[in-house]
């Protein structure tokens, strides 16, 4: 059967409905990045008030930078050990929440609702929570012998941080997990317990790979959050400290541009987060993706 193609009368009406897309496109995308890119090659006074053109001085100052390159492992470290623990958590969670009979919409709201705190508020309750003096939490790990300080120690700060921002992208990846768990044939899963799978090896052997796609829009999507949306939690729980211990690349774009008035390094460093984040996103669709059975 062959398709019928559509064709629009009147010629303005496809740009009328693109044309508020382009617009937030063109305004908060486009826009934003060629001002950075522009600033990238500039050096600025500290109020905007004049600039002058350096070429690429503001890169060659920030590959010379050591705390730059810290930066930059701390956020690889940051940003991988947030993806893997909280679609591990995730997907762990929607397998049970798949089995459960029972009061299943009381479980799936309880796991839902930490997506609806502000990655802000978020921060505060688990810095109020893992405070060394008067944290709930801290009283328990100091009780089994973690002498927990993450105001002093680096170690302890960057679990914090970590753990926070885990325990925000959980609900999103659950509710994803979730939906696509409920999409695989009960056929298969009936067949395999007649066979004598267990219920654990079924979600190993078929439920897994058969939500393969919906694991590799996660694991892009996540990477941008780990990336960018974390800097809410760092900001309220650590500023980036102890030492710069927590500070990731985007932290670092906001502490030299905003605190430190260093626009030109500071449009710099963003222009490289892009293209870090992209290089990124090329490689999971370029060898992640090949594992990947639509």
């Amino acid at each position: 059967m062959a398709s019928q193609s559509v064709y629009f009368k009147q010629k303005w009406l496809p740009i009328a409905l693109i044309f508020p897309q382009l617009a937030i496109t063109l305004v908060f995308f486009i826009w934003p990045a060629g001002q950075a890119l522009l600033q990238s090659f500039q050096l600025e006074d500290a109020f905007g008030l004049s600039s002058e053109f350096v070429g690429l001085e503001n890169f060659q100052r920030l590959f010379n930078d050591n705390y730059y390159f810290d930066s930059l492992i701390t956020t690889l470290i940051f940003s991988t050990s947030v993806v893997l623990l909280s679609m591990l958590s995730a997907v762990i969670l929607a397998g049970i929440a798949e089995q459960i009979l029972r009061g299943k919409l009381f479980y799936r709201t309880i796991l839902i609702a930490p997506y609806a705190i502000a990655p802000v508020i978020a921060g505060f309750l688990w810095l109020f929570m893992l405070d060394p003096t008067i944290g709930v939490l801290s009283r328990v790990l100091n009780k089994i012998g973690i002498n927990w300080d993450p105001v002093l120690n680096t170690s302890h700060a960057m679990w914090m941080v970590i753990l926070t921002a885990t325990w925000k992208q959980i609900s999103y990846n659950f509710l994803f997990f979730l939906a696509a768990l409920q999409s695989v044939p009960k056929s298969l899963l009936e067949a395999a317990a007649i066979d004598g799978s267990g219920p654990i090896k079924r979600f190993i052997t078929i439920s897994l790979p058969l939500i393969s796609p919906t694991t590799f829009f996660l694991l892009v999507v996540n990477f941008a959050y780990a990336f960018f949306d974390t800097f809410p939690i760092i900001h309220a729980m650590t500023q980036g400290g102890p030492g710069n211990s927590t500070s990731t690349l985007v932290y670092k774009v906001y502490n030299d541009g905003f605190v430190g008035l260093d626009l030109g390094s500071s449009a710099a460093q963003s222009v490289i987060l892009m293209l870090i984040v992209a290089i990124l996103t090329i490689i999971q669709f370029r060898y992640v993706e090949k594992k990947v059975a639509y």
